[in-house]
């Protein structure tokens, strides 16, 4: 496909840039630039790491933490045992 391309001044010496240290045609630097620019801009955002921070909440006095349903029997109070 042929097409007009108007390069901001920065870019197109890049391009020659890449012209000349690899010898390639500058069509060629191109279409490889634009192939891997194209995936950087279309892939999403990293995601940041989902973090949680422990909150030591000590163990209360005369519940037996071996039984879980009757750890929520008496959170939900009813009157277990």
């Amino acid at each position: 496909m042929r097409t007009t391309l108007t390069l901001d001044p920065d870019v197109a010496a890049k391009a020659r840039q890449a012209t000349a240290q690899t010898g390639l045609p500058f069509k060629s630097v191109i279409n490889q630039a634009l192939r891997l620019g194209i995936g950087e801009v279309m892939a999403p955002p990293a995601a940041k790491p989902y973090r949680t921070r422990p909150h030591p909440m000590g163990l209360k006095p005369g519940l037996c933490y071996d039984n879980i349903s009757e750890l929520l029997a008496v959170a939900e109070d009813e009157g277990y045992g």
